[in-house]
C-alpha cells in the first residue's frame, strides 16, 4: 500500500456518527448580538438543553449549524411571553378564558402612568394623611348608580363572599331555589355561603318562588335575603318570582338587608342601543339595599368586584378583615375610574368604551368588513383552506344576557381535502387548521362549527394586524 493511500482520509461512512460539539464550543462561538441580548448564562442553559434532548432522543447529531439555530428558537421561545394578545373571534364579546372586557386607551394611559412611579394609592395628598384606596372610584361609583357608598375588591365573587361574611356570618340567608345557580369554574352559591360562614335557607321551588316563601322564611335566625341572577342560563316556562319591590319592602319592614348580586353589571340602559334589555346597578339598587356586580363583564372595565349600596352596611364590609385579603392593586383603580369616567360622557359612550362598540355592531357593516377582508385572507390559506363568508350569531358572554344573541358575519374557512391526516377526517382537518391559527405571532382565536372554521369579525378591529398575523402560516405539510 502506498504511503498516499495511508494517509488519505477515509470515506465520510468510515468517520462514524458525528460527535456533539461541546458547551464551551457553541457558547463561544455566539454572535455578539445574542450575548447582548440573552446573556451568557442563558445561552449556556439553552445549548445543555438542546444537546440534552439530542442525547435523550438517541437521534442523529444535526451539524453545527443546526445546533445554533435550535438553541437560537429556544431563547427566543423562553422570552416568548405566556399572557399574549390574541384575535378573539369566536365569536363570544366578553369571552371569560380570552380576558373578558377590552379597556379604552384612556385606561391603558392611565394604568401605565402610575405603573412606574410611586402613586397616591393610600395617600390624601390634601392632608398629608393616609388615605383610602376606595375613595378614588366611591364617589364615581355612587355618582352612577345613586349609591350611598362602595368598596372595590377583586372580582364579583369576592364581593359575593364578602357581603355574605360581613353581613350574615353565623346567620341565616334566605335564597329562592331557582337562584341558587353555578357560574364557570365550578362557582357555586350555596358553597361560597359555606366558606362565608353563613347557613343557606333555601324558599320556593326551582321555577316558582312567591312573596309569602320569604315572610314565611324570615326569622330571628335570619342575617340576609340575597337575590342571584341567573347568570349562564334562563328558567322559562310556568315559572313565578317575588315581585323586586315588594320583596324590599317587606326586608325594610322585617329589619333584614336585601342583598342583590347582579353579576354583570350594567351601568346604562342596553335597550337605548338596540341592546337585549339587562337590570342597571341603579335600578337594582331602587329595590335592595346592597348589589354586587363586576367590573369587567357588561361595565366593560377591568376585573374586579364591586359593593354598592347603603353607607350603614358598606362600612360593615369595607371594616371586615376579608376586605383587605380581597383588595386589589393600584393598576385596577387606575383603570376602573377611566372607564367610569367615560360614563359621564354618555353621548360618546359607544364609541369610546369597547364593550359598547362591539356589541353595537351593524351586522350588514360586518359583513361588508368580511366581504373585504375574504380574498385576503384566502391568499394567505392558500393551499391550506378555502374561504368564504357566511351569517353567525354572536353572543355578550361571560353569563350576561345567556339567552340573547346578536346577529354577524364570519369568515368560514374550510379546510382542503388534502390537508391533515387523511384517517381523521373533516373534524380533523378543522382541527388541525386551528392548532396552526394559535402558533401565529398573534394567535387567531376562532370556534369549530361543522366542517368549518368560522372567524366572527364582530370583534375584530385591527384589520392590518390580522392580515400580518396569517402571513406568518407555515406552508402546509
Amino acid at each position: 500500500m502506498s504511503s498516499s493511500a495511508q494517509t488519505r482520509s477515509p470515506p465520510a461512512a468510515a468517520q462514524g456518527p458525528r460527535r456533539l460539539p461541546s458547551v464551551e464550543r457553541l457558547v463561544g462561538g455566539a454572535a455578539p448580538e445574542a450575548l447582548a441580548a440573552y446573556g451568557r448564562t442563558a445561552i449556556t442553559e439553552a445549548v445543555r438543553a438542546v444537546l440534552a434532548g439530542i442525547r435523550a432522543e438517541g437521534a442523529s447529531v444535526p451539524d453545527e449549524s443546526a445546533l445554533r439555530a435550535a438553541v437560537a428558537e429556544r431563547l427566543v421561545a423562553e422570552r416568548r411571553p405566556s399572557l399574549r394578545p390574541v384575535f378573539n373571534l369566536t365569536g363570544t364579546v366578553l369571552h371569560t378564558n380570552l380576558g373578558r372586557a377590552l379597556l379604552p386607551r384612556s385606561a391603558v394611559e392611565a394604568v401605565a402612568a402610575v405603573m412606574g412611579q410611586a402613586s397616591n394609592l393610600e395617600f390624601d395628598l390634601a392632608s398629608g394623611a393616609r388615605g383610602e384606596r376606595d375613595d378614588h372610584v366611591e364617589s364615581l361609583i355612587c355618582r352612577l348608580t345613586g349609591a350611598e357608598a362602595a368598596v372595590v375588591v377583586n372580582n364579583n365573587a369576592a364581593a359575593v363572599l364578602l357581603v355574605l361574611n360581613a353581613l350574615a356570618m353565623r346567620k341565616e340567608v334566605i335564597v329562592s331555589r331557582g337562584e341558587l345557580v353555578e357560574i364557570g369554574g365550578s362557582f357555586r352559591i350555596p358553597d361560597v355561603m359555606v366558606r362565608a360562614g353563613c347557613r343557606l335557607r333555601e324558599v320556593g321551588t326551582t321555577n316558582r318562588t312567591h312573596l309569602r316563601d320569604f315572610a314565611e322564611a324570615i326569622g330571628p335566625r335570619t342575617g340576609l335575603v340575597m337575590k342571584v341572577h341567573p347568570s349562564n342560563y334562563a328558567i322559562a316556562g310556568f315559572t313565578a318570582a317575588a315581585d323586586p319591590d315588594a320583596l324590599h319592602g317587606l326586608c325594610r319592614e322585617r329589619g333584614v338587608p336585601l342583598a342583590d348580586d347582579l353579576g354583570s353589571g350594567s351601568l346604562v340602559d342596553l335597550a337605548a342601543y338596540g341592546l337585549p334589555p339587562e337590570p342597571t346597578v341603579r335600578a337594582a339598587l331602587a329595590r335592595a339595599d346592597v348589589v354586587t356586580f363586576s367590573g369587567d363583564k357588561l361595565l366593560g372595565a377591568v376585573q374586579c368586584g364591586i359593593v354598592a349600596g347603603r353607607k350603614a352596611l358598606i362600612a360593615r364590609v369595607r371594616k371586615n378583615p376579608l376586605k383587605r385579603a380581597l383588595r386589589v392593586d393600584k393598576m385596577t383603580y387606575a383603570a376602573l375610574e377611566a372607564v367610569l369616567r367615560l360614563y359621564l360622557h354618555p353621548e360618546r359612550l359607544a364609541e369610546e368604551l369597547p364593550t359598547l362598540r362591539l356589541l353595537t355592531r351593524d351586522r350588514a357593516a360586518i359583513a361588508a368588513r368580511a366581504r373585504n377582508l375574504a380574498p385576503a385572507v384566502a391568499d394567505r390559506l392558500s393551499g391550506s383552506a378555502t374561504v368564504s363568508v357566511a351569517d353567525c350569531i354572536s353572543q355578550i358572554g361571560s353569563g350576561a344576557l345567556p339567552v340573547e344573541t346578536l346577529p354577524s358575519a364570519a369568515l368560514v374557512l374550510t379546510p382542503d381535502a388534502g390537508t391533515g391526516d387523511p384517517r381523521r377526517g373533516a373534524g380533523g382537518r378543522c382541527k388541525r387548521l386551528a392548532e396552526r391559527l394559535r402558533t401565529l405571532p398573534v394567535p387567531v382565536i376562532g370556534r369549530i362549527s361543522g366542517d368549518a372554521i368560522l372567524l366572527d369579525l364582530r370583534t375584530l378591529e385591527d384589520e392590518a394586524g390580522f392580515l400580518d398575523s396569517l402571513a406568518a402560516l407555515q406552508p402546509r405539510g
